[in-house]
């Protein structure tokens, strides 16, 4: 499913315009990503919590070269899907 689609469902339900759905869709996403990038996470209740999860420093191979190099320790995006979510997905009745 692409935002567009997602946009078309919620405006069926709503009845707002998809060009609004999208500019909301669009104004959700990004404050999801300054909020990780200040490193605050983002929880929404019954769906799951946006966290920023530190990866160490390691060392990889490069094939091509036969070196070892190292990979700096960093920051990724995480979703974690909340209990309730994971449920509903396995078939589950929510707890």
């Amino acid at each position: 499913m692409t935002k567009s689609d997602i946009a078309n469902e919620i405006s069926k339900s709503t009845g707002a315009s998809k060009a609004e759905i999208i500019t909301i869709i669009e104004q959700f996403m990004s404050t999801v990503k300054d909020s990780l990038a200040h490193g605050e996470g983002v929880h929404l209740h019954g769906f799951g919590s946006f966290i920023i999860k530190e990866r160490a420093e390691k060392p990889a191979r490069n094939i091509s070269k036969n070196t070892t190099v190292i990979i700096p320790a960093h920051n990724i995006p995480f979703f974690k899907a909340s209990k309730m979510f994971k449920n509903q997905i396995a078939g589950f009745e929510a707890e």
